[in-house]
């Protein structure tokens, strides 16, 4: 229960709820949203100095009530370190008061705390709701789809969120995640099939080696039920999606949401592909990666977060460590709030010959007009004479491209960006890694850079790919 006791939850749900409700039918005023604004990120301030031992330390001498939405900046970060650091001492009160836990899963550093309580999860699931609501009504009317949620639960929020967004809309679901010692890629098909499952909520990369397990199985990805892949947990280019669709002909990708075991669903997915922030619970930023600057409300640059509800664990000023591209909503958006385009982590910059690649460049590089593509891994080995060689390792399904004109056109695009020489080689017993996804990190499955010693997350994901095996 938090400091205020149920009753004073009961009312910021409610006062939540009538905010939330006229953000997302387009009668919420930029004044009254401001006013949201202001009045939460005082209700926070004073929460956190108030109850959580790092913020009473880590704002000392702050005037709290001077502080507002323009002067935030004066405020110092949170970073990942102060998370690792601190551990339950950023807990705004005793973990007596959460309603679940969960943690981060610890693998590029040690695992940190993540609770949530009854006001997190309201107003975090929300905007998931309003999400499904525009998604599932786009592509399917009235009629209410089986949904298959494939992702971890144990100490996870995937599978709470989504198993409670499913109830509230009332939609049946089946908890299928084929890395589950319980299900594997044989039985999730199987269930696939005997079901109907047309909704599949996932990582990325599952697309993929679904795929790839169907063909291994027995099953033609185009004769399966499903028809909508909502994904979340890693980068998803808009070349990527498209070419989930040459590999599922019937299905379609869209973004369920993007966000994180510590700061929750930051934005949440529209029908057009776009992910919108979840404006009434943050104030966002944008800053240079590299030395913190503020750049700007909209713009690229590391999103670092404020959390608007006085629950468990807000973070102020929290640095997420992800590139994001933020922009307006245009007119007529089917959801509302500014456009959160995920570029990668601030820590996965590629250098390659003469460039500088973000993962979503690198994936656009590789896969733009690329048909029926199963799987991709880039491989990065120093050239005699001191540049960079990079080699693409690419699983086509037979008959879906030309080989030749698909390498021709990825070495161009390559060339390009970066000045490095490059080939692409048709490999269908391509490196189990690149299955592993988000679990790790999206340079982890992707990239094998060999010009230097493999890092922690490089490490952790090929010691846990064999958990992917598509043969299970």
């Amino acid at each position: 229960m938090t400091a205020d006791g149920t009753a004073g939850t009961d009312a910021f749900l409610a006062a939540h709820r009538r905010i939330s409700d006229s953000f997302h039918d387009g009668t919420l005023t930029e004044r009254a949203l401001a006013d949201w604004h202001a009045e939460r990120l005082t209700a926070v301030l004073r929460h956190v100095t108030a109850r959580s031992p790092f913020y009473r330390r880590h704002l000392a001498g702050v005037d709290i009530e001077a502080v507002t939405p323009a002067t935030l900046t004066t405020l110092p970060f949170t970073t990942k370190d102060d998370l690792r650091r601190e551990m339950y001492d950023v807990l705004s009160g005793p973990l007596a008061d959460a309603r679940i836990y969960y943690e981060t899963n610890g693998t590029t550093g040690a695992a940190t705390p993540c609770p949530r309580g009854a006001r997190d999860i309201a107003a975090s699931n929300t905007a998931v709701e309003q999400s499904w609501r525009h998604l599932l009504r786009t592509r399917f009317g009235d009629r209410k789809p089986v949904v298959g949620l494939m992702g971890p639960s144990e100490l996870y929020a995937f599978g709470d969120v989504f198993t409670d967004v499913a109830a509230t809309l009332d939609l049946c679901h089946v908890k299928i995640w084929p890395e589950s010692p319980r299900v594997g890629f044989r039985k999730a098909l199987r269930l696939i099939e005997e079901l109907g499952v047309e909704v599949v909520v996932c990582a990325p990369a599952l697309c993929l080696s679904l795929a790839k397990a169907a063909l291994h199985h027995g099953y033609d990805p185009a004769a399966l039920p499903v028809r909508l892949f909502l994904v979340l947990g890693e980068i998803c280019t808009p070349q990527f999606a498209a070419n989930v669709s040459t590999v599922w002909p019937q299905a379609v990708v869209r973004p369920a949401l993007y966000g994180s075991q510590e700061a929750l669903c930051i934005a949440s997915g529209a029908d057009s592909g776009s992910l919108h922030l979840s404006s009434p619970n943050y104030l966002a930023e944008l800053v240079d990666p590299d030395t913190g600057a503020p750049l700007g409300p909209y713009g690229t640059g590391e999103l670092v977060l404020t959390m608007l509800v006085d629950g468990i664990k807000p973070l102020i000023r929290y640095r997420t460590g992800d590139l994001v591209r933020l922009t307006p909503a245009p007119p007529g958006s089917a959801l509302p709030g500014p456009v959160v385009e995920v570029v990668g982590r601030a820590g996965d910059r590629i250098p390659l010959g003469d460039g500088l690649l973000w993962p979503a460049e690198l994936e656009a590089a590789v896969l733009t007009d690329v048909r029926g593509c199963l799987g991709y891994q880039v491989v990065v080995d120093s050239a005699p004479d001191g540049g960079d060689r990079v080699t693409v390792r690419m699983d086509l399904l037979p008959g879906a491209a030309r080989p030749d004109r698909v390498a021709a056109a990825v070495t161009a695009r390559l060339r390009e960006r970066t000045g490095a020489h490059s080939t692409v080689v048709v490999d269908t017993d391509i490196d189990p890694v690149t299955h592993t996804g988000s679990f790790v990190s999206w340079k982890a499955a992707r990239v094998l850079d060999r010009r230097t010693g493999p890092d922690g997350a490089a490490r952790t994901a090929r010691q846990v790919a064999h958990r992917y095996a598509i043969t299970t």
